[in-house]
This record gives C-alpha cells, structure tokens and sequence, in this order.
C-alpha cells in the first residue's frame, strides 16, 4: 500500500513539473544602432566612452572642420558680393528714375535722352533680376553648406548605452565606417530556443512567466514571435518574449528563464 502511495505521488509530481516547459533564453535589444559619420575626416572630440549612457541628439563624437569653414566662407563671401551687386544696381535704378523725373517736369518726355534712359533702365532692371538669381543661389549654398557642417557632429539617434566604440581623437574616419555600437536599454526582449520536439506546444501571443535567476526578477511576458528558421545542428526553433521590465539592472545579454504554461489535456494526448 505504501508502495502504491509512492508511485501515485511521484506520477503526480511529474505531471505537475510537466505543466510548465522550461526554456533557456537570453536577453537582447532589438534596438540596436550602429553609427558612423557620413564625411570622411579626422576625429576631433569624442564626447562618450564605453557604458556610457547618451540621449536622444547628444553629441557623440565631432569631425575636424577646417575644410568646410572653407567652403563656408567661399559661400559667405559669394553671398556678400551678390548682395552688393544687387544694392548697386537697386541704386541705378533709383537714380534713372529721379533723372527721369527731372526730364519730365522740364517737358523733355520726346528727347532722346529721355529715350536712352528707358534703355538704360530696361538694361538695369535686367541686369537687377540676374543679380537677385546670384544672391538666391548663394543663400542656397550657405544653407547646403551648413547642413554638411551640422553633419560633422555626430548625433545619438535615441537614448541607449553605448557598447562599443572603434574610434579616438586623431583617427581618419571614412563614411560608412563603424564608429560606435548604442543599444536601447528601454525596449528590451528575450531570445529563447524550442526544440522541435516542444514546438507543439508553443502559441503566439502566449502568456508566459519570466525569470532572471541573477537578479532573482520575476515577470510575465508574451511569445511576439516564433522565428521558422530552424537550427539543423540542434533542431530547435527561435522565439521572441516580451516582457514587463521594471528593473533599471536587466542589461542585455543576462541569462533568462522561460516557462511556458502545457494544457494538461495536451499531456495527456502525448
């Protein structure tokens, strides 16, 4: 009888740790940026270090500007001298117009004097318009230019960690050229791996518990996705679980625990 109860008691046992499947699982960030600077050029500052932690438009690291202050003030100066061929030609005009006032009010309106001012005129107004053209294309340079230049300052494109970083004052940099690596802290998953033997028994949108043994955190999550993609050496499926985090110390790359609720009669079918 004894005997009876033990195997009874240990059926049940098993049944019961069957009811969850355990699944080993890491944490990782799916917002993950790589960042590089879009001129080739030489570091000037570098403003963060590894584990540093930046925000959205924080200055990360700055180009040497000496080449396009250049440029800057070839755009500046071609501006100020088209402003200035404008205002001469403004001051023609206006000077044509009070001669032919004069010329009006003394009755010589059919000399032709008169008549080469309008010419005059026509050639200022003329002249006037392509000068104005000069000063608009200018502005649009010195605006090009200022764009390039706000581009030697490097900016964190959202909040996160930074958790690599390839470059130091002096380096030559090319566009395209890994620089740092940010990681968002805030929006965080897990990353676990089914065997396809327990695959059956895993839904999307299922609720599951949360466990991080190195912090002794506990949580709920939900399966966002089942990747099918399967690993041909282990057989095993990838999943992604989102979850509640409520703990400023869960980094990425912490180990998890995953357990996923098995309806009984699922069990049973098996």
């Amino acid at each position: 009888m004894k005997t009876k109860f033990l195997i009874i008691l240990v059926l049940i046992s098993t049944h019961l740790f069957a009811m969850e499947l355990p699944i080993t699982g890491t944490v990782v960030s799916y917002n993950q940026k790589m960042i590089g600077p879009r001129y080739m050029g030489y570091i000037k500052n570098v403003y963060f270090d590894i584990g540093d932690k930046v925000k959205r438009e924080d200055t990360l690291f700055e180009l040497e500007s000496a080449e396009f202050d250049i440029l800057k003030n070839q755009a500046d100066l071609a501006l100020e001298q088209a402003v200035a061929i404008v205002d001469i030609y403004r001051t023609r005009m206006r000077s044509i117009k009070r001669e032919k006032g004069l010329m009006q009010s003394r009755g010589m309106v059919n000399s032709s004097d008169f008549e080469n001012l309008d010419i005059t005129a026509d050639n200022v107004s003329a002249g006037l318009a392509a000068a104005q053209v000069l000063v608009k294309n200018a502005a649009e340079k010195i605006k090009q230019v200022s764009t390039i230049t706000g581009y030697l300052e490097v900016k964190a494109p959202n909040d996160g960690i930074i958790v690599e970083k390839r470059i130091r004052v002096g380096d030559l940099v090319a566009p395209g050229m890994l620089s740092m690596i940010i990681v968002d802290l805030d929006h965080l998953q897990i990353e676990g791996e089914v065997a396809e033997s327990d695959l059956k028994y895993v839904e999307k949108y299922q609720r599951v518990k949360i466990t991080i043994p190195s912090l002794k955190y506990h949580t709920n999550g939900i399966i966002k996705s089942i990747i099918p993609n399967a690993n041909p050496m282990a057989h095993t499926f990838k999943i992604i679980v989102d979850f509640n985090k409520s703990n400023d110390k869960v980094f990425p790359g912490m180990y998890a625990k995953i357990l996923i609720h098995v309806d009984d009669k699922r069990l049973l079918d098996d």
